[in-house]
């Protein structure tokens, strides 16, 4: 029987118990380095957003939208610092961290995820109530529900995480076949309810509630032009505000399709093989999964000039200035 040169082992000292360390290739090496620049492209641009929204506070008041688009941007921000550059170490270098931290770094990833599909519908629900229930809006959307929702939200998702990796965290290192190897798998039960619970259910509601609001805004786009020739102050205001909801509605819709984009491969793959996380794609899939996270802030800046002037100002140090929270970005 052939046996392994110590050197090719993540822990020589244990001999047949060790994992084989991994072998880069030169084109892996290249793939690798894009994935980590994608890594500091996600953490930097979300880090930006969130800036802008939070700093300047005189012209973007602390709203329910805002609200939900910092929680949102934030999770963001968490998977490009912390997923990312996990599941590149996970998947291309020995595990030295310990089985404990195996299961944790499980459960970080499940709760991140289940927080970021949560904050996606809360975002859909008010674009529709602010589309197509405009006059309730003020009423039903409150600061104060909205981070009563964000709080539950992610309540939720660790609820949840807690019965995804159960087995992990009871038994840490079940699932692994050697020593220096972080794997997860779960069960047929488990991965059901989570293809239910975490794709086909909020897309369903998403998909839904973006139908109602794009019937509805187009609707109302059809409205403000056949009363383009009516000019009053008063009238002018309500058509910017129109024009301000439809825009966000618009960009929503971009932002659905392409987070069906980065999550179809994997939970269609999902159907196929309930364990992705033990196949050979898993780390393919899994990181168009996590692609989602850069594209969101790079939407963002392309529909809203504000945020690209932020950035400047961001950038030139100028928001170190006193009073800089009160420019007009505008």
């Amino acid at each position: 029987m052939e046996t392994r040169s110590s050197t090719e082992l993540c822990f020589p000292q244990l001999l047949n118990n060790s994992c084989k360390k991994p072998e880069r290739l030169w084109s892996e090496a290249v793939i690798l380095d894009m994935v980590l620049l994608v890594s500091l492209l996600t953490v930097t641009l979300n880090l930006l957003i969130i800036i802008s929204i939070s700093h300047f506070s005189s012209t973007h008041p602390l709203t329910s939208s805002s609200s939900l688009a910092v929680s949102d941007f934030f999770v963001d921000f968490l998977v490009g610092l912390l997923l990312m550059p996990g599941e590149i170490f996970r998947s291309t270098a020995c595990w030295f961290l310990g089985d404990v931290i195996c299961s944790l770094y499980c459960y970080l990833v499940c709760q991140i995820v289940s927080g970021s599909i949560g904050s996606i519908v809360l975002i859909s629900f008010d674009r529709y109530v602010a589309i197509c229930h405009p006059l309730h809006y003020a009423t039903r959307i409150t600061l104060g529900r909205v981070k009563c929702c964000i709080g539950l939200c992610w309540l939720g998702a660790g609820l949840y995480s807690i019965f995804y990796v159960r087995d992990e965290l009871v038994q840490p290192g079940r699932s692994k076949s050697c020593f220096g190897e972080c794997t997860f798998v779960i069960s047929y039960v488990t991965g059901t309810v989570d293809l239910v619970l975490n794709f086909i259910f909020p897309v369903s509601i998403i998909v839904f509630l973006y139908v109602r609001v794009f019937v509805v805004a187009v609707s109302q786009a059809r409205a403000m032009r056949s009363h383009v020739t009516a000019v009053t102050l008063r009238c002018s205001v309500n058509a910017a505000t129109k024009r301000s909801e439809l825009k966000a509605a618009k960009t929503l819709g971009i932002l659905i399709v392409v987070y069906l984009m980065c999550y179809c491969p994997y939970y269609s793959y999902s159907v196929v093989e309930v364990n992705v996380t033990s196949t050979v794609y898993a780390s393919f899939l899994i990181f168009v999964f996590y692609f989602n996270s850069c594209l969101n802030p790079l939407i963002y800046a392309l529909f809203y000039p504000w945020f690209r002037k932020a950035i400047r100002l961001i950038v030139t140090l100028q928001v170190l200035q006193p009073g800089s929270c009160d420019a007009s970005i505008l």
